[in-house]
């Protein structure tokens, strides 16, 4: 049986500051996320620079950056801080 979670999605974005973005998920969940501790693969090089991680697009599924990078839906859930539990 597969668990909600293995089709999640992310719907909207809001940009705080810094590294930091708040996801909207398709199960109608928000959650704050620190990108810069998930910044460790090659690609995410130049998204440690403020101004080439703001360049940042959403997709059908998840958020993309102009240098091809992008992460899993369901592990920005999973690294994220949930707005209820707050």
């Amino acid at each position: 049986m597969m668990n909600d979670i293995d089709l999640i999605r992310i719907i909207d974005v809001d940009y705080i500051a810094g590294h930091t973005m708040k996801l909207t998920f398709s199960n109608g969940e928000e959650r704050i996320v620190d990108f810069l501790p998930l910044l460790t693969k090659k690609i995410h090089e130049p998204l440690k620079d403020l101004d080439n991680f703001i360049q940042f697009g959403l997709n059908h599924w998840t958020l993309e950056w102009y240098n091809g990078a992008e992460f899993a839906p369901e592990y920005l859930y999973s690294q994220g801080r949930s707005l209820q539990a707050a």
